[in-house]
């Protein structure tokens, strides 16, 4: 299938270039940046940042300087088009390489958010992967653990600065124990849940290196409505 432009759902004059043989950006993609909290003068870095949703939203939220970090050429290209669609080149710089390399580019303690919509699999040879490698990398720990991540936060992030995941709750516990072991500490979860009556199966995260102690559970995010169409709270997020 070739590329095709797409709206980047309710935010005016917005446009991300995707390919359905790839994959499409998430409803994740949106709620994360979202729930960062964003100032002024930050230097952001968003990595596994796929065709570059996240950095487009949080461009509407801070004049801030963002960088993302794509491994695969396929999606990095689509990346790098839809910047330049929106004319954002001034604002966004996408880089092609692996995150775990991206310690080597920049100064330890320099980034005040890094962000993250990483794969969500363990990957082990028995793993029921997809043919299409390129959908197999978004979605398994092929080249990128979740621990890799949170190093690279570790090591990247000014003292206080926040790594904001979004990740699957059935890995919660290991994910919380990693950032622990990793002097940054869990300041506000929240639960997303596909329906109302629904268990979670997601959750966002906000980590602060070396941040004290104290935790807010945030109000639970229900995403769809009984009849599947998207709750008032989500369409608010997708306006700009």
């Amino acid at each position: 299938m070739k590329n095709v432009v797409n709206d980047l759902v309710g935010y005016d004059n917005l446009k991300i270039i995707q390919n359905s043989d790839y994959f499409n950006f998430s409803l994740e993609s949106v709620l994360l940046p979202r729930f960062c909290q964003v100032k002024k003068n930050m230097k952001i870095l968003d990595l596994c940042t796929g065709n570059a949703p996240i950095p487009l939203i949080l461009s509407t939220m801070t004049d801030s300087k963002i960088i993302g970090v794509e491994i695969q050429k396929e999606i990095f290209d689509l990346a790098i088009d839809t910047v330049k669609l929106n004319n954002l080149e001034e604002k966004i710089s996408i880089l092609n390489m692996d995150a775990k390399d991206i310690v080597n580019e920049f100064s330890t303690d320099s980034f005040d958010l890094i962000t993250c919509n990483p794969p969500y699999f363990k990957y082990v040879k028995s793993s029921n992967l997809n043919q299409n490698m390129v959908k197999s990398i978004a979605r398994h720990e092929i080249k990128i653990k979740i621990s890799d991540i949170i190093i690279i936060a570790r090591k990247l992030l000014k003292n206080n600065g926040s790594l904001v995941l979004v990740h699957r709750v059935d890995r919660l516990a290991e994910i919380i124990n990693l950032l622990t072991l990793n002097n940054l500490s869990v300041k506000r979860l929240r639960f997303i849940y596909p329906k109302m009556n629904e268990e979670a199966n997601l959750v966002l995260i906000d980590a602060r290196k070396n941040g004290n102690v104290g935790l807010k559970v945030l109000k639970p995010l229900v995403c769809h409505n009984e009849d599947g169409s998207y709750t008032d709270e989500v369409l608010k997020m997708f306006e700009r």
